[in-house]
Formats: C-alpha cells, sequence, structure tokens
C-alpha cells in the first residue's frame, strides 16, 4: 500500500509539472486557436456556404406573381362597320393577374464563374486572417522571452544569494571569536535586504508580463510557470516562406476570377419561359370577358455591344494585379532588409556572449581571492560586496546576452516565415 502511495504521489507530481510548463511552440497554437480573430476562419467559411447558396438559386426556377388594374384613356377599336356584325370595343378599365415561370437554359458559364469568384475571394480572407494572425508571433516572442529572462535572472539572484548567506555564517563566526568587526556581517544582512526587494520587483514583472502573454494566447498561465528554453537552430535558410507570399498570390487568382466573371457577363443567355393569367380582357382584346390565358417559349438575351465597359474592367483589373506584384516586390524587400540586420544582430550578441564568458572566469577569480582576504580581515564586507556584485552582472549580461540571442534567432525564424 506504501509503495501504491508513493507511485500516486510521483505519478500526481509529474502531472503538476507538466501543467506548469510551457513551450513557444505551444504558445503559437495557442494564439491560432484562442485569439479572437481566429474565430473569423470558420465564419467565412459559413458566409461563403450562404453565399453559394444563393448564386445556385438561379439555376432553379424563378416563379413571379403579378396583379394589376388599369384604366385608359382610349383603347384599340376598328374604324369600319361591317354589316351585319357588330364589334365592341375593349373595356377602358382592363384587369390582369398572371404567374410566371422562367428556367435558365444556358447563361454562358456565368454561374460558375460568379461561384469561382466567390470561393477566390474566401480563400484570400481566410488568408488574410492566417497572415495577421502571424504577426502576433512577434509579440509572443517578446513577450516569452522577457518572461524567460527574469526567470534566469530569477535562478541567478538566488545563487547570489545563496553565496551571501553561507559567506555571512562565516562572517558571524569571525565577528564572535572577535577576527572581524560587526560591521562586515552588518553590510553582508543589508546586502541580503537589497536582494529581496529586487526578488519582490522581478516578481510583479514576472506577473504584469504572464498576465499580457495569457491575455495574448486565451489560455490561464500560473504565475509559478516554468517556460522551456527553446532550442532554435542556427542554420541560415534561405527564401522567404511568410503566408503573405501566399495571399498576393491568391489575391491574384482572384482578379483572375473575377476577370472570367466580366467576359461571362456578356455571354448569350437562353431561358424558357411559360405564363399563365387571368383577367379581362384576355389574350384576345376583342373580348370583354374575364379569360384564363397562358403562353410558353424561348427568350435569348445577348449584350452585343457595350460601348467596351467590359474592356476597360478587364485593364482595370490588370492594373490591380500589377499592383499586387508591386505589393510583393515591396514586401520582399522589406523582408529582405530586415532579415539581413537580424543576421547582423545574432552576429553581434554571439561575440558578446564569448566576451562575457571570459569576464565571468576572471570575476570568479577575483572573488574567490575576495573571498579569502574578507575570512582575513584584509578587506571589508563592502568590498567583498561589490566584487560579488560585479560577477552577478557579468553572470546576468551573460543570461541576457543569452536570452537576446535566443530571441534574435526566433525573431528571424519568424520574419523569414520558417
Amino acid at each position: 500500500m506504501k509503495q501504491l502511495i508513493i507511485i500516486l504521489l510521483f505519478l500526481f507530481s509529474i502531472t503538476v509539472t507538466a501543467q506548469e510548463t510551457i513551450s513557444l511552440e505551444e504558445c503559437y497554437t495557442l494564439i491560432n486557436k484562442n485569439y479572437p480573430l481566429a474565430k473569423q476562419h470558420d465564419l467565412l467559411t459559413k458566409q461563403n456556404e450562404l453565399d453559394l447558396a444563393v448564386i445556385k438559386t438561379k439555376k432553379l426556377p424563378q416563379l413571379n406573381l403579378e396583379a394589376q388594374a388599369t384604366y385608359q384613356s382610349d383603347v384599340t377599336s376598328i374604324p369600319i362597320v361591317i354589316p351585319g356584325a357588330t364589334i365592341q370595343p375593349a373595356n377602358k378599365d382592363q384587369y390582369k393577374t398572371t404567374i410566371s415561370v422562367n428556367q435558365l437554359i444556358y447563361d454562358g458559364g456565368l454561374i460558375n464563374a460568379s461561384s469561382n469568384v466567390k470561393n477566390a475571394s474566401l480563400k484570400t480572407q481566410q488568408k488574410q486572417v492566417e497572415v495577421n494572425l502571424y504577426q502576433l508571433k512577434k509579440q509572443v516572442n517578446q513577450l516569452y522571452f522577457s518572461i524567460l529572462l527574469l526567470q534566469e535572472n530569477s535562478t541567478l539572484l538566488i545563487a547570489k544569494k545563496h553565496q551571501l548567506e553561507t559567506t555571512l555564517k562565516e562572517v558571524k563566526a569571525g565577528v564572535k571569536f572577535g577576527m572581524l568587526l560587526p560591521t562586515s556581517e552588518n553590510n553582508l544582512k543589508a546586502e541580503l535586504l537589497k536582494i529581496a526587494q529586487q526578488f519582490y520587483e522581478l516578481d510583479l514583472k514576472k506577473l504584469s508580463l504572464i498576465e499580457t502573454l495569457s491575455e495574448l494566447i486565451g489560455q490561464q498561465i500560473s504565475t509559478e510557470i516554468h517556460l522551456k528554453n527553446p532550442i532554435i537552430s542556427s542554420n541560415i535558410e534561405t527564401g522567404i516562406k511568410r503566408p503573405e507570399l501566399d495571399l498576393f498570390h491568391l489575391q491574384k487568382e482572384q482578379i483572375e476570377a473575377t476577370e472570367q466573371l466580366i467576359i461571362k457577363k456578356n455571354s448569350p443567355k437562353l431561358m424558357g419561359f411559360a405564363t399563365g393569367g387571368y383577367g379581362n380582357p384576355g389574350l384576345n382584346m376583342l373580348d370583354n370577358s374575364f379569360q384564363t390565358y397562358y403562353m410558353t417559349g424561348l427568350k435569348l438575351n445577348w449584350s452585343i455591344f457595350d460601348w467596351n465597359a467590359s474592356k476597360k474592367e478587364r485593364k482595370s483589373l490588370q492594373i490591380n494585379k500589377e499592383l499586387v506584384d508591386n505589393q510583393q516586390e515591396i514586401f520582399t524587400l522589406n523582408t529582405t532588409i530586415k532579415l539581413n540586420q537580424q543576421l547582423a544582430e545574432i552576429k553581434k550578441i554571439s561575440s558578446f556572449i564569448e566576451s562575457d564568458k571570459t569576464i565571468i572566469e576572471l570575476r570568479k577569480k577575483i572573488l574567490k581571492s575576495a573571498n579569502s582576504q574578507l575570512k582575513n580581515g584584509i578587506i571589508t564586507s563592502s568590498a567583498y560586496i561589490t566584487e560579488l556584485t560585479n560577477l552577478y552582472e557579468a553572470e546576468n549580461n551573460l543570461n541576457t546576452h543569452n536570452i537576446q540571442l535566443l530571441l534574435a534567432k526566433a525573431n528571424y525564424k519568424t520574419t523569414k516565415g520558417n
């Protein structure tokens, strides 16, 4: 039973640990899933389904009901007299009710072209949503690595605190036996109080950043969260793979689909129709009585000449396509410039890191000597604290540059689109 309890406690601790960690990739996934903008993807799909359904109704029979009552100042009459026959002129008040059915037989592909435009528009709009979500990655990068830096600084501050506490015990023993002055002990205690203030400041900053990141990714993050240190390859890959490039391509496809729609608008359209009516008079204008009647037939509509309106619309679309090409060219140029700047930043930070490592090794040697001198009463605790702070600042610089390097690499990959 005891072994079972131990196993359950171990599994629970693993679960808690898993819940208290999050990676950069998980943040990317959550923002694509939970950010309010992501809802537009499904909404656009539903809207497109309704638009396509409306377009398809044009293939179905169209029913029209019409009723009218009129009074006219004159009617058609026969201006001759026929012996033995009396022809009554039509009534000046006339009534008519009709039901017409029109069925599209051939439209030259206009309906299909309209559907293609709607589908192309859907892809463009959804890709725009993807582009907008992708641009949020830079905010995620900044927040994630800022929290990670505070996390590393906190770890470093804990090490400094432990070092001071160890030294304080040794100094207390020296004061007790009269080897060191009480001021040495007080200086170390004051430095520990300063470290407590720094912990408080770090916690406040971390809390603020975590709250912002939580809002951005749409998931509550514990203040005790431990961010995973991402492994980001330093390989410099060629080629830009940003979703904006796909967006430019889809915009041109939408323009091409619209061009086809303009062409189809001038195609001949053949319709069948049938009309049934009841009125006075009916089709026989000389019969002054209410009658039922019908007619059926075919109707052809073909816009032969539109004063070059379609041609001008297509030229306008061609200019739009050239504008998209220009936007793509500008985007590619600006992205390439940004990538070059980020590469330079990566190289600069890398060189700083090498210097930081050398400085830390020197500071450790100096601190070791200062520690020995403090124990022997050669230097004051203030001088020791100065050297300990110098080592802490050197290690802090290394941590900062390491996080800055990861951020620079993450931003480089985000800018490139990997």
